[in-house]
C-alpha cells in the first residue's frame, strides 16, 4: 500500500481538514462578484455545520493516527 495501514486515517484527515478550512474561508471571504446562480454569501448555518463536521472528522483521524 502507498501509505501502509494508515491510508484511511490520512484520507479522513485530509478530507475533514479541507471541509472545515474551505467552509471557514467561504464565510470569512465570500466571492467578490458572484456568477449567475451563485449566492452572494454562503448560508451561515450550513457552513458552521460543515465546519463542525469537518473538524470532528479531522480530529478523529488525528487521534487515530497518533494513537
Amino acid at each position: 500500500m502507498i501509505l501502509g495501514e494508515d491510508l484511511l486515517g490520512w484520507l479522513l484527515l485530509a478530507l475533514g481538514s479541507a471541509m472545515a478550512v474551505g467552509n471557514g474561508m467561504a464565510l470569512v471571504r465570500p466571492p467578490r462578484t458572484p456568477d449567475d446562480g451563485d449566492l452572494e454569501r454562503p448560508p451561515i448555518w450550513r457552513s458552521v455545520l460543515y465546519i463542525v463536521l469537518g473538524s470532528l472528522a479531522a480530529l478523529w483521524a488525528l487521534i487515530t493516527l497518533v494513537g
